[in-house]
């Protein structure tokens, strides 16, 4: 059975088709507001910005899609290739009718996030980006070894991944707590959604393709010969393992209004640790 949608005051829920993607949007705010899209990451869901949401909702349209495999919407058993999240990113918005929007993504929705700036940046206004690297990576032994840490060799193992996020819901929890130096709030509910299998096999997938496809073509350039033209932001907390050293240089040639920003204190799940910090960034970038 799936689980519960959580409640938050003043928050609705509908499902669009996104190229043949069924994607679940939780929405708040006005609907004549600027719109914002809010993108979640790994292991949450739109839930990731429920302390974030009552301090923009008086400002701004706010979009929460699940990303594909994770929350309410659709897993299907292929497409977790990061372009596909950009392209399923790009088709909700057209399904919702949004042609242009503001952008705020975190972790693998940071990622996806930075893809579909690339490939579109005229559906952008700008984009603020959290507890992630930029794109424009070169080969170098410690990002290497950051990248192919030990708990994502864990989570692309087909059999032990599944498995154990089904079998013991709160190793999400755990996850969530682990990665942060302050409160992060309440994470049960993405424990919970990962009893669904196929959302514990999404997760397998993800880190899988990113790892056996992906990650070398990144390191390689991949994205090196392209320009990011879209206004962005990237903040990310100085307790975070990977939101560190050489992952926060070379992007200067390959951006045109890039700036970087660590918060002390603040682990890697940065809308639950620092919503106040997310709204004001939201607010200057996008206002």
């Amino acid at each position: 059975m799936p689980a519960t949608l959580p409640p938050l005051p003043g928050v609705t829920h509908r499902t669009v088709d996104a190229g043949g993607l069924a994607v679940h949007v939780a929405l708040a705010g006005p609907e004549d507001a600027p719109p914002l899209v809010l993108l979640h990451g790994w292991p949450q869901h739109w839930w990731c910005w429920n302390r974030v949401v009552p301090l923009l909702a008086d400002e701004f349209r706010l979009v929460m899609p699940d990303l594909r495999g994770h929350g309410w919407t659709d897993a299907p058993p292929g497409g977790y290739d990061k372009e596909q999240l950009a392209s399923d990113l790009l088709a909700t918005m057209d399904a919702l009718g949004l042609d242009e929007v503001g952008l705020i993504g975190h972790d693998w929705g940071g990622w996806t996030g930075f893809l579909a700036c690339l490939r579109a940046p005229e559906r952008f206004r700008g984009f603020l980006a959290l507890g992630i690297i930029h794109p424009f990576q070169q080969v170098d032994l410690r990002v290497l070894q950051a990248w192919r840490g030990a708990y994502q060799v864990a989570l692309s193992t087909p059999f032990l991944s599944s498995w154990a996020l089904r079998a013991t819901p709160r190793i999400v929890e755990q996850a969530v707590r682990s990665g942060s130096l302050r409160d992060p709030g309440d994470p049960h509910t993405y424990g919970e959604v990962f009893q669904e299998p196929a959302r514990a096999r999404a997760s397998a997938r993800l880190y899988r393709t990113f790892l056996l496809s992906e990650a070398g073509p990144v390191m390689r350039g991949r994205y090196r010969g392209q320009r990011l033209t879209v206004p962005t932001r990237l903040v990310g907390g100085a307790g975070d393992p990977v939101i560190t050293g050489a992952f926060l240089e070379g992007y200067e040639e390959h951006a045109d209004d890039l700036t970087v920003e660590v918060l002390e204190g603040v682990g890697h799940f940065v809308p639950e640790e620092a919503p106040d910090v997310v709204a004001d960034r939201a607010r200057l970038l996008f206002a």
